[in-house]
């Protein structure tokens, strides 16, 4: 089966005030949708029949709203009329999000401002760093989990902070990765981002680029060759998508993710399990076939983080875990994302996975007698051997050095942070 994809609709409010061949060739212009973002009810009114839930959530949202026309063209087309829209649950505010009673809502559920060693770097991880090179974004998902942090709208970081950001990562020689995101880098000009690369490569300890953005599903123009072919200058550059849901990979998103691939830029996608929008086994399954099909690796299928005023999407750990047993089996593991969650206040991913040991005799020593139950019921013994002795591989002192400067530099920049 050959997948498909349709061209997004594109849909212009009145106010837009040009002929049509000249919207035509606005739409594809990604400065132009930046610049015609949907920011207030009035704007979103173009393009949906609000329900009293989303016209309360626009009074009472303390988060800022924000859609490209693209997006929000794509989230009406089915049904403007339609407020439990999968797209639509995604970008429009309810008044669900001041709700009194909630389960657990946190400002800064993943313990970043803890881990702040600079204005905009995030050192949680002994070799690897987030830099917050912008505070922007096209969309503002109602689950976003950096709440304390975006819709500033500064959009690039102050210059003092910027240099000292650098001048952390420079200093701290057990970096091996950096992780641009924000916001949205991609928001960002293509001359402020080779700038940055182009600094952060003449760091001579840092291996690895990732740069998350959300772009590609929101405002897939925005991928041009000026920008893919910019990137590779700087490789390797890792890119991490976020689509959630089947109906985001058009032919305008797909086009955008084989830019990057066919430019020799590793492409992964993160997506969050979310009430009403994907916490079905068969709509995963349909995005991760399509995403692997445009040579996309489903990456990370993610338990919601409890943001203040996401208690509504936040899909429960036992129906993300049926989710993933569902799929587990059925899906090649090319395209079985990992089911994560991040433990609140700072403590890092755990890796959920279905249980499928049922039994254990013996100890390490002596080895181990384990029975199963794979994912359709068949059920067999695998005899673990005692603890091996050998250490291995025998040639493993050729890596010895490379082992030993990592672990000295972390501890060394752990003791210099400390004092």
């Amino acid at each position: 089966m050959r997948f498909e994809f349709r061209p997004a609709p594109m849909r212009f409010p009145s106010s837009a005030g040009l002929e049509p061949e000249a919207l035509a060739s606005a739409w594809g212009d990604w400065t132009w949708q930046m610049r015609r973002s949907l920011t207030h009810r009035s704007d979103f009114e173009a393009y949906f029949e609000l329900s009293p839930s989303e016209r309360r959530g626009f009074e009472l949202s303390g988060f800022q709203v924000r859609c490209t026309p693209y997006y929000a063209a794509l989230a009406s087309e089915t049904a403007a009329g339609d407020e439990f829209d999968p797209l639509r649950l995604i970008l429009m505010p309810r008044a669900e999000e001041s709700a009194e009673q909630v389960t657990q809502e946190q400002w800064d559920p993943l313990g970043e401002r803890r881990n702040l060693k600079t204005p905009r770097l995030v050192h949680r991880y002994p070799d690897r760093v987030l830099f917050l090179v912008t505070d922007f974004c096209s969309v503002y998902c109602r689950y976003c989990t950096r709440k304390h942090f975006t819709g500033g709208e500064l959009a690039f970081a102050r210059e003092p902070e910027y240099r000292e950001a650098l001048e952390y990562i420079r200093a701290q020689t057990g970096i091996r990765e950096v992780i641009l995101s924000g916001g949205d880098p991609l928001t960002l000009s293509d001359a402020i981002l080779d700038r940055v690369l182009s600094d952060l490569r003449k760091i001579e300890h840092v291996e690895i680029i990732r740069l998350g953005t959300r772009m590609p599903v929101v405002c897939p123009m925005r991928v041009t060759e000026d920008l893919v072919r910019m990137l590779k200058r700087h490789k390797p550059v890792y890119v991490m998508t976020h689509f959630n849901h089947p109906r985001e990979l058009t032919q305008e998103a797909a086009v955008a993710l084989e830019k990057f691939v066919d430019h020799g830029h590793p492409v992964f996608n993160q997506m969050v399990l979310l009430n009403g929008v994907n916490n079905d086994a068969r709509i995963v399954q349909a995005l991760s076939r399509r995403l692997l099909y445009l040579r996309v690796k489903p990456y990370y299928m993610f338990q919601c983080d409890p943001s203040r005023g996401t208690d509504h999407l936040r899909t429960s750990v036992e129906d993300s875990l049926r989710v993933q047993r569902e799929l587990w089996g059925r899906l090649s593991g090319l395209a079985l994302p990992q089911l994560s969650l991040d433990i609140p206040d700072g403590g890092g991913k755990a890796g959920l996975v279905p249980q499928f040991e049922i039994q254990c005799e013996g100890d390490e020593q002596q080895g181990t007698r384990r029975t199963y139950v794979g994912w359709d019921g068949v059920e067999s013994v695998y005899i673990s051997p005692p603890r091996s002795r050998w250490r291995a591989p025998l040639d493993a002192s050729a890596y010895e050095e490379e082992w030993r400067s990592l672990r000295h530099a972390q501890s060394r920049d752990a003791q210099h942070s400390e004092g």
